[in-house]
């Protein structure tokens, strides 16, 4: 192991150090599932129009656009502690202001702020992940962090099961704020400092970071795998219930599809990230996506719950489980003092795919498309990140040859 990975060991265990990092990665899960339970009474108890709950619903996202760019930036000239832990403690602040929230604007700054931090947070989970793993744990590690995400949605959802109508929106946010508080200062003490040591001559420029050496087609390649993949994981999560009770099915059968897109999406994260650490990451995601494209397919054709409910389990294993394995990508193509902005950047560039996919649903709706086409309408998208998926490992064996 490397002296970094030893050092992890001494202090708290590597395996202490994933799990502090699955469960702040859960807190960005619970909060994707939160907005969309709180909505309808937070909606009527602020008096949002249809429009300025669309503007709330995004601000998060395009906070998490920036704050990851930001996050990533910072990592590699302060360190991968000090930015986490304070992304940590903002995206814990902001939800609670969400929730105190009593206007429009405010909300809506809260909600932006929010995504700040979950974005800052984010290119460094995966950079820590992948600095105190061995090359041959690296995908393994960082899909058993990032499997949290999918593990929050599962508890958010059951939350709002149990609880029934009952539930206070306020509460939902308050909970999503208290929890990543608590982790501060277990994170403080509990995670290592794992960024190099400082190169005085190193080049500091981030556009020649990604595309100078060399770099440019990686890069924009692997932009082009994320940016359709986010599009499909968020059509799904935002859309998938309402596009199976359209079908006709009763609405328990929609919650039903989204905890069966989510539980397969657990198992895919683990399993996706264990066979690109045995078989390489080309063949095993391009698999991955060809599955897709024909999960895809099959929901659009699918009319029973039985077939759905499948359906829904194997894009959930497919789609997520290749997002995460993807997290393992930028450590290997940047150099060490840039390995967080480059997945930052790869991070920000693809969650443009999540304002994209539910827009590009709603879009489909409104011009009369059935929720069979508008699942078909995502094969196609599979099937481009599948191909840029096989050019970025043809460029990527280039380069290392």
């Amino acid at each position: 192991m490397t002296a970094v990975a030893d050092k992890v060991t001494w202090r708290a265990g590597a395996g202490l150090v994933v799990f502090v990092c699955f469960l702040i990665a859960s807190i960005e899960g619970y909060d994707i599932q939160s907005f969309g339970i709180a909505a309808p009474k937070l909606v009527r108890e602020l008096g949002l129009d249809p429009a300025q709950q669309g503007w709330a619903a995004s601000a998060a996202t395009i906070g998490l656009v920036l704050g990851a760019l930001i996050g990533g930036w910072l990592s590699d000239r302060l360190g991968r502690k000090p930015v986490l832990v304070a992304a940590l403690a903002a995206f814990g602040l902001f939800s609670l202001a969400t929730a105190a929230s009593t206007s429009y604007e405010m909300l809506l700054l809260a909600r932006f702020a929010t995504g700040l931090g979950f974005g800052g947070a984010m290119p460094n989970l995966a950079t820590l992940a992948a600095e105190i793993s061995p090359p041959g744990r690296r995908g393994a590690t960082i899909t058993a962090i990032f499997c949290g995400m999918p593990a929050g949605g599962i508890v958010a959802a059951l939350i709002a099961r149990l609880a029934g109508p009952q539930l206070d929106w306020r509460m939902i946010f308050l909970a999503g704020g208290l929890a990543p508080l608590v982790l501060v200062p277990v994170a403080l003490m509990l995670l290592p400092e794992t960024r190099p040591a400082p190169e005085p001559t190193a080049d500091r420029n981030l556009l020649r970071a990604l595309m100078g050496e060399g770099r440019a087609a990686a890069t924009l390649l692997l932009w082009a795998v994320f940016a359709p993949t986010v599009t499909i994981l968020y059509l799904s999560l935002n859309w998938l219930p309402t596009l199976v009770v359209d079908k006709g099915l009763a609405a328990s059968e929609g919650f039903a599809a989204a905890m069966a897109f989510n539980t397969g999406a657990v198992i895919g994260t683990l399993a996706l990230g264990a066979v690109s650490d045995r078989l390489g990451w080309r063949w095993p995601l391009t698999l991955a996506y060809l599955v897709l494209a024909a999960a895809m397919g099959g929901l659009a054709l699918a009319v029973h719950a039985g077939p759905i409910f499948a359906l829904s389990a194997l894009a959930g294993f497919m789609v997520v489980g290749a997002q995460f394995a993807l997290y393992a990508l930028p450590p290997q193509l940047y150099p060490p003092q840039w390995r967080a902005a480059g997945a930052g950047a790869a991070i920000g560039i693809g969650r443009l795919g999540s304002i994209a996919g539910p827009l590009i649903a709603g879009g489909l709706r409104s011009a009369g498309a059935t929720p069979g086409q508008v699942f078909l309408a995502m094969t196609p998208v599979a099937l481009i990140a599948a191909v840029c998926l096989m050019m970025l490992g043809r460029v990527a064996r280039a380069e290392a040859e």
